[in-house]
């Protein structure tokens, strides 16, 4: 009888601290949150879909991601999201467009002297043109060729006028190749616009708008630089040197008249672009 007893004990005491030990190990996964509506326990295992339900089964609605900003506040069959700050959005840009097309200049490009022939492919602009058996290729991409304007501008905060305001100009970096009949290469050119050379006093004498960055053969007809390719950088070139090769540009039509008809044409796409993405933006954010 005793050491029936004695088991008994033994049996419970061992079950007790087995219930303990489970219910130490259990995983955060098996923890579970009490309904408000509902007596009953449930998993906290719910998707961010269900968190932004309107939890018409339990009669509860969390409130962790219900938001007004959230909520399309126009009907549109494009079923996307439409708020507020994009009525703002769309209205801010309506006016930008207007305020654009005032100041643009001409709805058509400017024509380059000397008989280039101008081919366009959205953002990049070929100029063609052939003297003497030899083609002259020019090409141009407008992305990126605005020059960040530091001047006196943030001076003590002072903002300008309209009227004071200077004119924005596209200085675009631009390749030249050169090529001879029946040759496997072209001579091609890496040109840019140094800031410093874009504007000349009175009475200074003029020296040129553009330089050469990069003078390499390339194999005729590749768009792609190819690396492989032995590359004279100017940098630390020889004045005489570099003199000549300015030289052999400007016998073929690459002077500072063709780099300022350059940077008209550029500007006057750069600014077609910009309109046509403002309108792009505007037809993304209204879903016209």
């Amino acid at each position: 009888m005793l050491k029936s007893v004695v088991r008994a004990v033994g049996a419970a005491v061992r079950l007790s601290s087995a219930t303990t030990s489970t219910a130490r190990a259990l995983p955060l996964s098996c923890l579970t949150l009490r309904s408000p509506s509902s007596a009953t326990t449930r998993p906290f295992t719910r998707s961010l879909w269900m968190l932004n339900n309107n939890g018409a089964s339990s009669g509860y609605r969390p409130k962790l991601f219900s938001s007004k900003m959230l909520n399309p506040s126009v009907s549109c069959g494009c079923g996307g999201l439409h708020t507020e700050g994009d009525k703002a959005f769309g209205d801010f840009l309506s006016d930008e467009i207007k305020e654009e097309r005032k100041i643009q200049k001409s709805k058509v490009l400017p024509k380059m002297s000397g008989g280039w022939e101008l081919e366009m492919n959205g953002t990049e602009a070929k100029l063609t043109r052939n003297v003497a058996g030899e083609k002259i290729t020019v090409t141009f991409n407008v992305n990126n060729s605005i020059p960040p304007n530091f001047e006196e501008e943030a001076e003590q905060g002072q903002q300008k006028s309209a009227e004071e305001e200077a004119d924005i100009v596209s200085t675009p970096n631009f390749v030249v190749d050169v090529t001879k009949q029946g040759a496997k290469h072209s001579l091609v050119f890496d040109c840019h616009f140094p800031e410093d050379e874009m504007s000349h006093g009175e009475g200074e004498e003029e020296s040129d708008i553009f330089a050469i960055r990069e003078v390499s053969f390339q194999p005729e007809g590749d768009s792609e630089w190819k690396e492989t390719s032995y590359t004279l950088n100017t940098d630390s070139l020889d004045w005489a040197l570099y003199d000549h090769l300015m030289d052999f540009l400007a016998d073929r039509g690459i002077d500072n008249t063709f780099a300022d008809e350059l940077t008209e044409l550029s500007t006057a796409v750069e600014h077609q672009e910009y309109i046509k993405f403002l309108e792009d933006l505007q037809g993304f954010i209204k879903c016209n």
